[in-house]
């Protein structure tokens, strides 16, 4: 083993000791921007500097897959070949970078990055071992075969986001190739809402209740209401509470999350400050995935801004409330956007979910009451607060309040992040905004990611609510449309989706951690034509063991897509 200098790791933990387990991820990045990998030396070291046993460590490392403890090169090149970027030729540009790579590169096919409105994406991140060099990574968008050189030497430029719609209420700022600067945000209205109701000391229970009016309800995916979640924080016996954004999106289909937060920092950072004061919590952490680089820059700086400025720190706003606010990175783990994996993410453990009850609002992280939103959320959290309740109710509908983002991506002419209200049509949103169906006539649309269901041409005219969708059968999800057309094998679509949910399942219950399995290799014959006798049976027995039996969200969904395609389709499984 090679003899490793420990000194500059010594002085990069010092930060981190103070936090004892709770800094073990951050303390992981860090030493991994040093030396490349984590060795066994180094992860002793950063045991011994943190007071965690060193099996622990290792348990940590393992769980992540952007933790290394073997040698890779300088140069790590991630491609994703989820559905989306599929579409446009992720297996020729990740064959075509296995061909490019060299021993000081490591290439790697990788889950959802992000991008799928800009694919095929390509995540470039490059550890140095000299002391004076610190690692660098860009997600970049729109990559070929011929782009390659320039990606490996992130001298490439980053794709631009299409973002649209039918209003601009909560994007207004985002989609110009940059972030939005403070100074920016105020001069569009932004913090109007903090000092409404921070500077003039407004009760928390009146934020709350004007919330619960607002009839906003979680945009991440679970649809509960946001104004009850605040208030059962609020009321729960104990302290410190927590705040926490659940930026860790990667659901396959999903980026308006990091749109947000590349585009328009500050409002989500005025969204969990609304919601901290609000339940009456001192700390907050933005718990950005790993995959995101650039998302966790831009809202590092933003942070920055709004201390400087006195919308974070001490005694905001002089109204004698004070809220410290940390970004934390994820380390590649899909499971650590379900709400329980995540505060054990934070807590410096592996991030397996946990039993509920007791729910978070009263014992969520280090046992605490927390309240933790999805970005889209605390996003419409300020606008809410700024212009009213009645204000945010007239856009959707009586039971699908507001404003609402969709994510399209896939076969249509101008993929990307688009702005309505609830009410509208599927129609409306794939041939009015995202400018139709290319390539061929409609064949399917995959509604919620994937742990969603299809939609075909006789659903066009389903309205994109709550209601009329679970009338459909189909979930809205995060907002996840992604659209294949009829050219597209549906097989293949599947395997990857299949692939994506054997890739991140934790492992910690056994149905989901067999079943993702079993349905991954059942689907990879069916893929490849050579499926068996009682396959479709299996996949059926599977599916619903998996729905029925898992202990989270993960396991309970990984099998959507897959049954929907079987009701839909099955002469493809037989």
């Amino acid at each position: 083993m090679p003899n490793f200098d420990l000194t500059p790791l010594r002085s990069a933990l010092a930060e981190f000791i103070p936090q004892g387990r709770a800094g073990l991820l951050p303390a992981l990045h860090a030493a991994q921007a040093l030396y490349g990998y984590l060795p066994e030396p180094v992860a002793a070291e950063v045991s011994r500097a943190l007071r965690v046993p060193l099996a622990d460590v290792h348990g940590v490392i393992e769980f992540y897959s952007m933790f290394y403890n073997e040698p890779v090169g300088n140069t790590i090149v991630r491609v994703c070949a989820d559905p989306a970027c599929a579409m446009r030729g992720a297996d020729e540009v990740l064959e075509a970078a296995q061909r490019k790579a060299n021993g000081d590169t490591t290439v790697e096919r990788a889950p959802c990055l992000g991008l799928c409105n800009v694919g095929v994406a390509v995540n470039v991140t490059q550890s140095r071992m000299q002391r004076d060099a610190a690692p660098t990574a860009v997600t970049y968008g729109k990559v070929t075969p011929d782009s390659l050189d320039s990606i490996f030497a992130m001298n490439a430029g980053e794709a631009a986001d299409y973002v649209g719609g039918d209003f601009r209420l909560l994007t207004a700022l985002c989609g110009n190739g940059r972030a939005t600067t403070l100074a920016e945000y105020e001069a569009a209205g932004g913090m109007a809402a903090a000092r409404k109701v921070i500077g003039n000391k407004m009760p928390p229970a009146e934020v709350i209740e004007e919330v619960k009016k607002s009839g906003l309800v979680g945009r991440g995916g679970a649809a509960f209401p946001t104004g009850v979640k605040w208030e059962g924080a609020a009321k729960a016996a104990g302290s410190p509470k927590y705040f926490v954004v659940n930026a860790d999106e990667s659901e396959p289909g999903t980026f308006k999350d990091r749109i947000l937060m590349e585009g328009d920092p500050c409002r989500i950072i005025e969204g969990a400050l609304l919601g901290a004061y609000a339940i009456g919590a001192n700390k907050a952490y933005v718990y950005i995935r790993g995959e995101y680089p650039t998302a966790i820059a831009r809202v590092g700086a933003a942070i920055a801004e709004c201390e400087a400025a006195g919308y974070l720190g001490t005694n905001i706003l002089g109204s004698g409330f004070d809220l410290d606010m940390e970004v934390r990175s994820g380390a590649g783990a899909y499971i650590c956007g379900e709400e329980t994996a995540l505060f054990e993410s934070i807590e410096g453990k592996r991030g397996f979910p946990r039993v509920k009850p007791p729910f978070p609002t009263t014992h969520g992280l280090f046992g605490n009451p927390t309240a933790i939103n999805n970005v889209e959320t605390l996003a419409a959290a300020p606008y809410i607060l700024t212009h009213g309740a009645t204000a945010f109710r007239q856009f959707g509908t009586e039971k699908s309040a507001g404003p609402k983002l969709f994510c399209v991506s896939g076969d249509v002419a101008r993929p990307g992040l688009y702005e309505a209200p609830f009410g509208v049509t599927i129609r409306h949103l794939l041939d009015d905004l995202a400018g139709g169906v290319i390539g061929g006539g409609l064949k399917s649309i995959l509604f919620g990611g994937a742990a969603g269901a299809f939609a075909t041409e006789k659903d066009l005219d389903v309205k994109l609510t709550f209601e009329d969708l679970r009338a459909a059968g189909l979930p809205l999800g995060s907002g996840v449309v992604m659209v294949f057309n009829e050219t597209r094998d549906m097989r293949d679509a599947l395997l990857r989706l299949a692939r994506f949910f054997a890739h991140e399942s934790c492992g910690k219950c056994y149905p989901c951690q067999l079943g993702t399995q079993r349905q991954h290799e059942i689907l990879e014959r069916v893929a490849e034509g050579k499926q068996q006798a009682g396959d479709m049976a299996r996949l059926s027995d599977v599916g619903w063991t998996m729905t029925d039996a898992s202990l989270c969200g993960l396991g309970q969904t990984a099998a959507s897509a897959v049954l929907s395609a079987m009701k839909l389709w099955p002469e493809l499984f037989s």
